[in-house]
Order: C-alpha cells, then structure tokens, then sequence
C-alpha cells in the first residue's frame, strides 16, 4: 500500500498491523492484474491471464440470475434503493470479491463505491470491529494523477459522564505525474474535490479519464466482448469506422462490412457517460432487429439497450429513452420531440437531452428526407364533397402536348387543356383549359353563372382543382401509393416501403382518396412541425454511417459540418461494372435485359434486377412470368416478406426484382443465407423437433456446396433497368453485389424514354441513333455514353442541393423561432414559482396600455386620462381614479401614474393568491401561460406557411425574398409574444376567484385537454375561443369563461367552418367563435 505511510503522517495515525494479510492482498492483486511473482520477465514468459478469466466467468454465472432483497427498517430501504441504481455492477463486485476475497461497500451521498482490500487500510480494529478504515479513491486526467484518502472513524467522548461515540470523515487530496506515488497535497480549502470530479461520467471517475482517453480501451473491451457474444468479430478497418463515427463524422463503408457492428463500439463508448445515445435507422424493423441482436452486447458489457417504437405507449418509451442505448426511427425520435414540447407536465416528457445520435443510412435520412416535415397536427375545415365533385373534372380535360417557347423553338403539337412539367412534377391550366374548366364547374352548380375563377372568392376552387389534377395526372395507384383496407398509405420512392401515417399536404392526399374512392379524411391544421434537417442539428454531437454518402460530401459539410470519410474495405472489391447499354425504345431495352436474365437462369448465376419504381417492378414481373422465370418482387405488397426474399436473393437460380433502395440494411449472402432460412424452420410450428433438426443440418451442409457453385458461376449479377437522378441510388444497387472479395457484376439498361435521358439528352441521342440507322435491338455502349449520363445526375444533384439549400434559408427562421418558444416553454414548465414571470407579463401588458394613452416625453395636454380610466373600468375592471388624482397633485408625472397603476394592479392580483394560496393559483398561472404559448404558436405557424407561399412575388418589386421574408417572419414573431402576453395578462386578471378547488379543478382540466389533444395522426383540435360574458369566472365545474379569451370546453366541440351551435346559420368563426 504506497499510500500507507502518507496517511499515518498526515492523519497522525498508527494503522493496525496485519503483515500476513497485507502480503496476501498484494499476491492476489498481482495475480489478478496477470503479473504473478512467479513471471520470469527474463525469458519473455507471458500469462494467458487464466485468474481473471476465472473471476470473471464465476461472477457472470453467480449473477446470471440473482435477485437482492433487503428490508426491515428505513436504512435497510434506502440501501434496497441504491443497489437497484448499480444493480448492473454486482457482476464486477463479487468479480473483485473472488480475486481479493472480499470487497467493501461504501454509501457515497446518492450512491454506494466499491473499494478492493488494496484500496483500504485499516486504522483501529477492536473485537472484531472496525473503528478506524481510511478508502483511498483515484482517478487520471491527462498525466495527473489524483487521489483522495478518506478518514471515518468513531471517537469516544465522554459528556457529562455519558459516553458518546460519534462519527468524523476526514479528507486529504494528492496530486502525482507518477501513478507509483502518492505526489503533493491539495489545499481542500482552496479546491473541491468535487469541482476535480465535475465532468466526469459516472462510469468513469474511478481513473478520471476522458472518452477520448479510453477509446482504444473501449474499442478493445467492445470488439471482445462481441466475440465472445455474438460470435462476430469487427475487421479492424471497421475500428477506423467506429473512431470517424465517434468524432461526429460520417463514415461510408461499402456493404456487408457490417455497419451494425461498427455502430456499436461508439455507442458503448458514449453510452459510458450515462447521458444516452440515440441510434437511428430508416424502418422499424431495422430499429426493432438490431435493438434485439445488439442488446447481449451491451447488456454484456453493462449497458442497457431500448427501442422506441410507434406503437409504444408513454411509459414503455420513458423507459426506453432512459436506457443507455436506444434504437428507434429518425421518424419516432422527430414525433418525440414535438410531443415532449406540447406536454403540460415535466414528468410527461420521453426524451433526456438529445447528445449523440448514430444516423445509419445517413444518406438517405439527411439527403433525401431532409426537408420532410414532421408534423403533429389537429383536423380543420371539412371539404371532403367538393373532393369527390372535383375528381370528376380532370377526366374531362386533355393533355396539351408541346409548349411553346420565347426563342420560337417549342410548339405546341397537340392543343389540349393543361400541360405537365415532369422536372418540377406540376400541373399547370393552359388559357383554354382554364375557360373549359370554368364552364365545367358552372354546369356542376360549383361556379356561379358568369363568375371567373381568377376571382378571390373562387380561390378555394382553384386550389381543389389543381390538387385534383395532380392526382389523377400525376399520382398513380401501386407506384406512388397504395391502397390498403380502405386507406391510401404513401410509397417511399426510394426503398417501396410503405410510409403509414404520412400524408401528402395542401389537399393532395385527400384528392387521391377522392379519385380511389375511399374515405377522405378532414384537412388538418399544423400544431407543431420541424424538419429532419432541423431535428438532427440540435444534437450536441451528430455521426452517420452508409455506403453512399462520398457523392454528397459537399453537401453534408456545408449544412451539418459533418465531414465524410471513407473506410476502405476489408477485402479488395473483385465486381466488374460494365458499360450501360443504350436502347432506342423501352421494349428493346426490356428484351434485351430478359435475354441477360435467361443467360443467368440458365448458368444458375443469381440475378438482382433494380428499378425505379414500383410500377417499373410489376411490368418487368410481368415480362418474366410471360417467359416462364420464377421470380420475386421485392416492394411494398411483399413488406411482410421482405426479409424471406432478401435472404433467398442470393441462391442459384434465383431471380429477385426490387426497387434501387429495397432491402436496405439486409445483406444478400451467396449460397443463401443459411442463418435466416433456420429462422423460418424454427417459427414454423407445423413441423416437428425433428424434422426441424433434420431439415437445419441437411441446409448447413448444402450451403457450402451452393456457395462455391455461386462464386464460380460468378457470384450475384446486378441488372438496372434506368438511372437514378442521384448517383447514390445506383451505386446502393451496385453495392448489393461482390461483397467481402466475393465475385460479382452489374450492368445498366437504358432507353431514350427514361425520364433521365428524356429530360436532359433524349432528342440529340434519338437524333443521332436515327442518322447513323442502327437497327433495331442494337445498342449504344461506349464509356463516354455512360460518362455523359454521370455528368446529367451530377447536374441533377447540384440543382437538387441548392434547392434544398435555399430553403434551408427559409427553414432555419421558423426553426430560430421554434428554438425560443420551445426554450420559454421548458424554462416554464421546470421553474418552480412562475410569479417572477406573470408579473414580468403583467407589467409589460398594462404599461403597453398606459403608453397607449399617455405617450412617453409627451406634455399633460396629451395625456387622454380619461379615455385610460374608461379602459381600465370596463375592459379590466379596475376602477383608478387617475384624474381626481392629477387635480390634487399638479406634481405627478407619468411615471408616477405608471407606477401607481401597476402596484393597484399587483394589488388586486395579490388578493386572488391570497384567497386560495400562491401552490394552488402558481399552477393555475402556469397551465394559462402555456396554453395561450400553443394557441398563438399554431396560428404562428399557419401565418408563416401563408407568408411563405408568396413571398417570392416581392421578387417583382426588386426586393429579395428571403430578406422580407426574415423581416416580416420577425413582425409576426413579435406580435404573437405581445399577444401571449396580453392574453394571459387578460384571463390572469379578469378571472374571479371562489375556492381553491375550483382553480385546482380548472388547472387540472386545461392540462388534461391539452394531452388529450396529442394524437399525431389525426388529433381532434379544441376550439378554445368564444364571446361570452365581460368578467370571466371559474364556476362550480371548474371551467373558465371569459369575454373573447380562451376557455376549455366552454362550449360543444365544433369546427371553425362548421355551424355555429347557437342555431344562427352562420359559421362558427363568423358567430361565437370571432377573435375580433
């Protein structure tokens, strides 16, 4: 024990001598650490560590499954409680219990420590019980070594002829830049050994280091415990994966390098602090696999794992963003997030701080979806008839072909009645289209006799034509949606998965039901919204892994700072990318890919086909089964069986249609993947144990046999039937291929009418196809075909990025605005007394109303005293004789009218507190605050999604849209403030007290309303706004009801464009639901 001699100098102590058990301590701490006596360092002996491995592995199985139980006082309680809290550290404890015999246990303010026997000496110890024990307690920063020696011991006193024995702890603190010794003393007085301490994860401030300190350590713990539970081992160019994840970069590394592994050695690492790690993926399924696989790992190394699920309720998701660990999709983490800021009470909230976020296919979710809004929103106008009115006028329009031009080129082949711009995905009315649409609706009853559909009444026709238009024209049934027990659930365009509870804004998703016949549900209004490009800026440190994420570098620098770096392989990629074959027609090009897709069948070389779309998918199946080729189709009709597909893909023979993106996340393994094929078998339960058995040794014996036939065959064959706009997508398909060393190819089949070559390149390369008479079926090959459509997509991509960074512009002023209010709106929800606030409020309301009538450095004969009085009398109820007190002092100024209003008024306040008690009414104040917060922030958002849509008209006007749009985004920020302000102002004060039941009661039932408001899918919104009486009171329901101001179910639920319940005829917005 080094530290035994400072102790006795500085403590003036003698400790007890136990020489025997000190040698002893000090052979099994030796033996432990693998450095015996008996070692011969000369001749290079090492240790296989055989004591440790022994430690370990008894104390695993003697806590496999233990359970501790301790009760019978109120110590034994609160010692039951803070071994729950370390409950995953007994493991290690009864391991240092084997090594040095035993372990003590130390309560440390809200937890227990565990020291060895090398870590404690024992200074008085009489008839077998211990008197006197100094805990030495250390830990490293850097190359500093601290330590901590601390004192307890009993020392008897004797008082009045009683003797007494209490306890004293006594600390010292030492500094070292050698671990062999025990270094300097801190001055304790001067620096806290807690302020040493601060920063530190819990896990880690036995030795003091940083994560970065310990990550080749982590890494290494991480990679062996993965060995020895998963059976896998990380190739260690994945550890240079794992450190670019962990400094918040991206790292692309190719398929099948196992991306899953690699995601854990940082998310162990950082899971260290206890502070959480969120790891997100594109689906459920993959979030709910890996949680399930990776949760022995961490629960191994003493970590706990969670997913996060939409089908969870409130309390399984708290539990599962407690865990260190948590899985869950970008769409779960998003919809959390706004929830947690629309809830009434703390407790309510899922999500801790958002801190490290592992993003798998981070391109798909930070590229592709970036700008996807999540939005929770509530149901608004009911429009749902003149929907299925509308769905009837586009089948009575025509198609113009042709567009005429300003430089003359363009003509119009066929007249018709709107045309269609496929780079944008628009519909637009031509001049006739819009006259026969007119006379259309006119004949329907929906337009009147002579009236025009530019006029300003008529707008709501327009927008309902048009979102009919784009449905029927531009929407089709099984490639951009599907239609499922009787609902109408979007297509990824990417992966063909379908996206249950998206819907389509601005009326489109309701024309589509319209034109499918289905229920329309009611449009909504937004409640909350962020983009996924907002949410995942908000995390303290952001990573993300994929295999094509090099060709978007650029744009991941410059909008989220991540840098992208590419992991090499583990073995040399052996795939052969051929040329792309170019068709004049679509059939030639299919014929020609179903000749290539025959060649394979007929060797037994697997072939992956990729497409676009999946009406692309169905019309390729439908050429295959004409040919007589069995096959799968890999899209949103076959969800449930995407992982059986996947993991047959890879057999001889087979043949496998799916979209580019398909499968993402699942690996396709030559041979057949054997491991998920046992899966079937065992969940089949109509087959026996042995069968089952039988049927598993007879795959693992032909997998190899079917391997090796696959490799020379010459492994998975890729077939694209067109280009992506995005290189990522093809190199995702090429990526299915030559996996790991395997063998492998892939080929792209191209036609003048894929929309790529269609938009960019069709008419110059139809034209030269047609001068040089090249026959039919013959295609055009030749590396700068194939370097021409590159460059096409990198023109592609470019446009693409600064779209998306131009309204990044826009996005980032909403989002600043959604920063303050969510702030202010935490900041209250966690501070204790919100007086400070309220009257921060209601100072500034009533002196906004003051200087309404007294001006500021104005002169007496400017003051309207009296209109300021009339004011305050029948808008506030507060009768201030204002004048009679100017007519006594001539000396008054306007500040002294000020102030003297505002302590009449703190007054007339304080009164209502005093009645039922500030705890009760403190509640009261805060559930108003935050009401009026949610109320005025939805109408925030409506007023900027308007804003939004023309402000590019001040283009016109030689102005900069972004600039005006910032500017008047911030006028409207600031009159919503003002306006939550007055609000509350106006309910806090007018409100009249009785009991303090009724304002608990009342308090109780505004939150309640609020959390039963919070359904992201379809919420039901509350009308809160209603004219009623001048003074408002809270009666013996409870409910509130005030003059033009919020009130909680103060009136039957209605719609804003519904009938107002008073039977007037008119609409409720119009009646007793006005704002003005």
């Amino acid at each position: 024990m080094i530290f035994k001699k400072q102790a006795e100098e500085d403590f003036d102590i003698q400790a007890a001598e136990f020489p025997e058990m000190e040698t002893l301590i000090n052979r099994c701490a030796n033996i432990y650490r693998g450095a015996p006596e008996w070692l011969d360092d000369k001749n290079n002996i090492k240790t296989i560590n055989f004591a440790k491995s022994v430690c370990s592995e008894t104390a695993r199985l003697a806590t496999l499954a233990i359970g501790i139980q301790i009760d019978g006082s109120a110590r034994a309680t609160w010692l039951q409680e803070q071994i729950d809290k370390v409950y995953f550290q007994i493991r290690h404890w009864v391991e240092y219990g084997c090594a040095y015999g035993t372990v003590f246990i130390k309560p440390n303010g809200e937890s227990l420590d565990v020291f060895t026997p090398a870590d404690v000496m024992i200074v008085d110890y009489d008839n077998q019980e211990i008197k006197g024990i100094i805990f030495k307690d250390s830990y490293t920063v850097g190359r500093k070594y601290y330590t901590r020696l601390e004192y307890h011991r009993f020392v008897e006193t004797t008082i009045d002829g009683v003797t007494i024995y209490p306890y004293y702890i006594s600390n010292r603190a030492y500094v070292s830049k050698s671990p062999q010794s025990i270094g300097d003393k801190i001055d304790l007085k001067q620096t806290k050994w807690s302020e040493l301490m601060a920063d530190t994860p819990p896990i880690l401030k036995a030795n003091g280091e940083k994560l970065d300190d310990i990550l080749p350590e982590a890494f290494a713990v991480c990679r062996e415990a993965s060995k020895r539970v998963l059976r896998m081992r990380p190739y260690d160019v994945q550890l240079i994966g794992g450190m670019a994840l962990h400094y918040g970069k991206i790292s692309e590394m190719a398929t099948d390098e196992g991306k899953t592994l690699v995601a854990t050695l940082p998310a162990y690492l950082n899971g260290l602090t206890g502070k959480g790690v969120h790891v997100v993926t594109v689906n459920d399924y993959l979030a709910q696999r890996d949680a399930e696989w990776m949760s022995r790992l961490y629960g191994w190394l003493g970590l706990t794992t969670g997913v996060n699920l939409a089908s969870m309720d409130h309390g399984q998701k708290q539990a599962a963003y407690a865990a260190d660990i948590t899985y869950g999709t970008n769409n779960e983490f998003g919809f959390d997030y706004l929830r947690d800021n629309m809830v009434y009470d703390v407790a309510d909230r899922v999500q801790r701080g958002l801190v490290y976020a592992i993003v798998d296919e981070v391109d798909s979710i930070l590229i592709d979806e970036a700008r996807t809004p999540l939005i929770i929103s509530g149901q608004s106008e009911n429009n749902t008839e003149l929907y299925y009115k509308m769905n009837a006028v586009p089948k009575m329009l025509t198609l113009q072909i042709g567009e005429e031009t300003r430089d003359g080129k363009g003509k119009i082949e066929v007249p018709g009645d709107y045309t269609k711009d496929e780079k944008t995905n628009q519909v637009y009315l031509t001049d006739a289209g819009y006259e026969k649409a007119e006379k259309i609706l006119t004949s329907m009853g929906l337009l009147p006799e002579g009236a025009s559909l530019y006029d300003a009444t008529n707008i709501i026709l327009v927008h309902h034509l048009y979102a009919a238009l784009r449905a029927n024209v531009l929407f089709h049934r099984d490639q951009h949606y599907v239609v499922q027990d009787g609902q109408v659930i979007i297509v990824d365009e990417f992966t063909g998965r379908l996206m249950e509870g998206r819907r389509w804004s601005d009326g489109l998703h309701q024309a589509v039901e319209a034109k499918e016949g289905v229920k329309i549900q009611n449009e909504n209004q937004t409640l909350a919204s962020i983009t996924f490009q907002n949410y995942f800026r908000m995390y303290e440190k952001l990573s993300g892994m994929t295999g094509t994420a090099d060709t978007e570098a650029y744009e991941f620098q410059e909008i989220y700072g991540l840098e992208t770096v590419v992991i090499p392989p583990n073995k040399p990629n052996q795939r052969q990318d051929r040329q792309d074959q170019v068709y004049k027609t679509a059939n030639e090009k299919y014929l020609a890919m179903l000749n290539d897709i025959k060649d394979c069948y007929e060797r037994g070389q697997p072939v992956l086909v990729g497409t676009t779309s999946i009406e692309n998918s169905e019309l390729l199946s439908g050429i295959l089964t004409k040919a007589g080729l069995p096959h799968n189709v890999l899209n949103a009709k076959q969800h449930a069986r995407e992982a059986e597909i996947v993991a047959q893909a890879g057999r001889p023979k087979m043949i496998t249609i799916a979209t580019n993106m398909a499968g993402r996340g699942t690996d396709i393994v030559l041979g057949g993947n054997v491991e998920k094929q046992i899966e079937f078998i065992e969940a089949d339960e109509s087959i026996s144990e042995e069968q089952k058995k039988a049927q598993i040794d007879k795959l693992r014996n032909e997998w190899q046999s079917l391997h090796d036939f696959v490799l020379a065959q010459g492994g998975l064959h890729i077939i694209g039937t067109e280009r992506h706009e995005s290189r990522r997508v093809d190199n995702q398909l090429r990526g299915r291929a030559a996996r790991q060393g395997d063998p492998g190819s892939s080929r792209f089949y191209l036609s003048l009418d894929d929309p790529l070559l269609r938009i960019f390149a069709g008419d110059k390369m139809r034209s030269i196809m047609e001068r040089l008479k090249m026959p039919e079926g013959e295609p055009i090959e030749s590396g700068i075909v194939t370097r021409s459509i590159e460059s096409a997509q990198r023109k592609v991509e470019g446009r693409n990025f600064d779209m998306r960074k131009q309204l990044l512009e826009y996005d980032d002023v909403a989002n600043d605005q959604r920063k303050v209010i969510y702030q202010q709106r935490n900041e209250l929800l966690e501070m204790k007394d919100p007086t400070e606030l309220i009257t921060s409020l209601r100072h500034g309301a009533f002196t906004d109303l003051f200087r309404m009538y007294v001006p500021e450095e104005s002169v007496e004969e400017q003051w309207d005293i009296e209109g300021l009085e009339k004011e305050l009398q029948t808008q506030w109820k507060l009768d201030i004789p204002l004048a009679s007190m100017l007519e006594e002092s001539k000396t008054l100024t306007d500040e002294d009218l000020l102030e003297h209003i505002l302590k009449t008024v703190d007054d007339f306040y304080q009164t209502k507190i005093d009645l039922v008690g500030k705890e009760a009414f403190s509640e009261y104040e805060r559930s108003v605050v935050l009401q009026s917060m949610d109320t005025y922030w939805r109408e925030h958002l409506a007023a900027l999604d308007h804003l939004r849509q023309g402000i590019h008209l001040r283009g016109y006007a030689q102005k900069n849209p972004k600039q005006e749009y910032k500017r008047e985004a911030f006028q409207l920020f600031s009159q919503m403030l003002d306006m939550i302000r007055n609000d509350v102002t106006r309910v806090l004060v007018l409100v009249r007290i009785r009991t303090r039941e009724e304002v608990e009661m009342a308090a109780a039932q505004q939150a309640e309303s609020q959390i039963t408001d919070m359904n992201y899918h379809r919420p039901e919104p509350e009308d809160e706004l209603v004219s009623g009486k001048e003074e408002s009171t809270i009666d013996e329901t409870g409910m509130t009801d005030i003059g033009q101001q919020p009130v909680v179910n103060a009136v039957p639920k209605v719609g804003r464009n519904e009938p107002c319940p008073c039977g007037s005829g008119k609409k409720y917005k119009h009646c007793h639901g006005r704002l003005d």
